[in-house]
């Protein structure tokens, strides 16, 4: 941007990209009277103009920034990973709808997402010929089916979005942490500590509140690393595991080099906090550290 013609220098006014590309791009060390250099330079034949046009821009230029934003790839991630665990949550409960409505009339009716997978090919008891019934128990398999397509999506898809934060956490579990977060460059300004403890939200703010102790983990806890360290360990394992992902991300979205060593490094960690008894981790890192 000019500091003496500001962003209107790019040229037509009736030409939408220009302005909108000055708009996004531009910058100037200080502030000018940007109207009145505006009318000046033949821009806008008055301030009211002027004001139209900046106003045109600008919006034009947020509409484009918002669109180039929920089409990265990191954004298809967020939107699939939370469409799976819709797919997945609707299926589920509607199969406990099926179970008890088939019930009525079966009593062997099974129950659960595969009970209402075979109920739609057909192989059920005699007794399900009710229509509605049937019609139901497809609905829940094509939830099931759709969930379970979006799982491979994910599965395919992170990898190339996030090298170094799928190899250490696998591929759902990156894409729920990049969804938690808002986005790959959210997470990546995240400090460890707020990673460790994404998808506890609920928990956080009532031990903010005096109402419980603070979670030691969040989604985290699905992690191997985690779920498999012992108890009394489990907090040095979550902040190790978080402080990992942390730095994973930050490659990922900064450079997106594979850095193998990170996952080695993180292996090393979690052995050793395995490896602990629970008087020696009494003994040197203290209980309340792993609070």
């Amino acid at each position: 941007m000019s500091e003496t013609n500001g962003w209107f220098a790019a040229g037509d006014r009736d030409d939408p990209d220009a302005t909108t590309t000055a708009i996004r791009e531009g910058s100037a060390d200080e502030p000018r009277d940007w109207p009145a250099l505006a009318v000046e330079a033949g821009f806008a034949s008055d301030t009211e103009e002027y004001y139209d046009t900046l106003r045109e821009a600008t919006t034009a230029a947020t509409r484009a920034a918002v669109t180039e934003r929920e089409r990265a790839d990191d954004r298809q991630l967020v939107h699939a990973i939370r469409a799976m665990d819709d797919c997945n949550r609707t299926a589920n409960e509607l199969a406990e709808r099926l179970a008890e409505w088939a019930g009525t009339v079966d009593p062997d009716a099974g129950t659960g997402v595969e009970y209402a997978r075979a109920i739609a090919r057909g192989e059920a008891d005699d007794d399900l010929a009710e229509p509605a019934i049937g019609s139901l128990a497809e609905r829940v398999a094509d939830l099931a089916d759709e969930a379970d397509e979006l799982r491979e999506f994910v599965e395919r898809q992170t990898p190339a979005v996030a090298p170094n934060l799928s190899a250490l956490a696998e591929p759902v579990l990156a894409a729920r942490l990049i969804a938690l977060a808002g986005g790959l460059e959210d997470l990546a300004k995240k400090p460890s500590g707020t990673v460790q403890v994404l998808g506890a939200e609920d928990a956080l703010f009532a031990h903010l509140r005096g109402h419980a102790p603070s979670p030691k983990h969040g989604i985290i806890y699905t992690h191997d690393a985690v779920r498999g360290t012992h108890p009394e360990n489990r907090g040095s394992a979550a902040r190790a595991v978080a402080g990992k992902l942390s730095i994973a991300a930050r490659v990922d979205h900064y450079s997106g080099e594979l850095k193998p060593e990170l996952e080695a490094e993180l292996a090393d960690r979690i052995e050793t906090i395995q490896a602990r008894t629970t008087d020696e981790d009494a003994g040197t890192d203290g209980g309340a550290d792993d609070e």
